[in-house]
This record gives structure tokens, C-alpha cells and sequence, in this order.
């Protein structure tokens, strides 16, 4: 792992259950030396990415929340993706989540328009889902390098087992081809029990997957619903995107 690398995997440590941190410990953990470790924590601090709470405690910082706001005004996807989505909730009634992988990997849904009301949902903007549970994760999974998948499965082989998602690494390929063949990802009570979804890729003007687009509602919902009709949406939808992209 390269120097900057080093550094920004301390901002992985920061979560919900340990929001705070000692560089002492941020050194035990991923084992880097003294001052090393303390150099890292002061450039960070320096930087606003982590911020003294206390005589050595430190929390996320300030910055972190200045790129977020600078995000959410210039993101080309989400910009691109905005009213599509509402044109889509507001047609189908079913809530529009805009999805996105990144560097770990994770998946955060990055936007969400909301149209089915009394819809309880686990994960919202920004929190990391589960990789190998529902239609948007698997849609991204699915569009990723062979080399990238392998790195996966060498790391999550059990985790990936215990999901469904094959018990061997041909098993685990040979699903997320299926999805790519497919073109989309349909899941009914997978990530939480009366939540179904139904997913599609989102590519730019050079054919990369950049996001997943979903419906998301009540499984009842589903039931009921024309299915068919749903998909060839959003389907339309990411097409219109990806127009906008380009």
C-alpha cells in the first residue's frame, strides 16, 4: 500500500461503533510504527479530515462534511441522474436509489427519492450497505474486472458462501455473469425482510458502470405489481442517464 494509501486507511477505523480513536491505537491496529502513526494523524488533522476532541482522541473532521456538500452541488451522475429519478418515483410510485461503489469495495447509496410513504429503510444516504445482499450491490458487483472480483472472493470467500453467492470462485462468477447477462438484479427480502428491489447498471458515454438505479418498495408492493413494466422503467431511465452523461 502506497504512503497515501496508509494515510487514508486510518479514516476507515472511524464508525459508528468507535467514532473516536488514540493514535496509539491506530498504530496497534494496522500496525504502523510510532511516528509514523502520529504523522499520518497530524497530516490528517491538518488537512480537516480528522479533528482533537480531546488530549489525544480524535474524531472525523470538518472537511469531511465540506466535500460532501461540494459533492452533492457538482456530481455529473447525480446531476444527471436527479429528475430522472423523480420522473421515475413519481410514475411508479416506488422510491428511486441512486447507488455507487467504491474503493474497499463498499456500496453507499448516494441519493434517494422517495415516493411510498411509511417505507422503513435500514440504509439511507451514505451508509455502507452490505455487499453481497440486494439488487444494487450485486448490479455493481457484477460490472466489476474479473481481476477485481478475484481480489473479492480471496477476501470474502465465506462471507460470500454464507450469502447465497456461490461456495467456489466459478460459482461466485458464474453468478454475477448471469447478472451482467441479464442486465439487471431483482431481490425480495434480502437485505431486510419486507424490502424488495429491483436494479439496474448506469455506464457512461464509454460504456463503465458508474452507479446502479433501483426501484425500492415493500415486497407486498412488488407482489403486485407488473414487474415487466418496473424493469423496462428503469431500464428507460438509465438509458436517459446515460444520454445526459455523455
Amino acid at each position: 500500500m502506497s504512503s497515501p494509501g496508509r494515510v487514508l486507511a486510518i479514516l476507515d477505523l472511524f464508525t459508528e461503533e468507535n467514532p473516536i480513536w488514540q493514535p496509539d491505537k491506530i498504530n496497534d491496529v494496522l500496525g504502523y510504527s510510532r511516528p509514523t502513526g502520529y504523522r499520518y494523524v497530524k497530516e490528517l488533522v491538518e488537512a480537516g479530515l480528522l479533528q482533537k476532541v480531546a488530549a489525544g482522541r480524535y474524531s472525523l473532521g470538518g472537511r469531511i462534511i465540506a466535500l460532501d456538500y461540494q459533492l452533492r452541488q457538482t456530481d455529473p451522475v447525480l446531476f444527471a441522474a436527479d429528475p430522472v429519478m423523480r420522473k421515475l418515483a413519481a410514475s411508479t410510485k416506488f422510491d428511486a436509489a441512486l447507488s455507487v461503489m467504491f474503493a474497499g469495495p463498499q456500496v453507499i447509496d448516494v441519493h434517494r427519492v422517495s415516493a411510498e410513504k411509511n417505507l422503513q429503510l435500514s440504509y439511507g444516504r451514505g451508509r455502507p450497505r452490505p455487499l453481497f445482499l440486494a439488487a444494487a450491490p450485486k448490479v455493481l458487483l457484477a460490472h466489476l474486472p474479473r481481476s477485481s472480483l478475484k481480489k473479492i472472493y480471496a477476501t470474502h470467500a465465506k462471507e460470500i458462501g454464507l450469502n447465497g453467492m456461490g461456495d467456489t470462485w466459478r460459482e461466485f462468477l458464474s453468478v454475477l455473469t448471469k447478472i451482467r447477462k441479464d442486465g439487471f438484479y431483482r431481490s425480495q427480502g434480502e437485505l431486510e425482510s419486507g424490502l424488495g428491489a429491483v436494479a439496474v447498471p448506469i455506464f457512461n458515454a464509454e460504456g463503465d458502470c458508474v452507479a446502479a438505479l433501483a426501484l425500492v418498495g415493500s415486497v407486498q408492493r412488488f407482489d403486485t405489481s407488473s414487474n415487466a413494466r418496473l424493469l423496462s422503467r428503469l431500464q428507460e431511465a438509465s438509458a436517459v442517464i446515460r444520454l445526459s452523461l455523455g
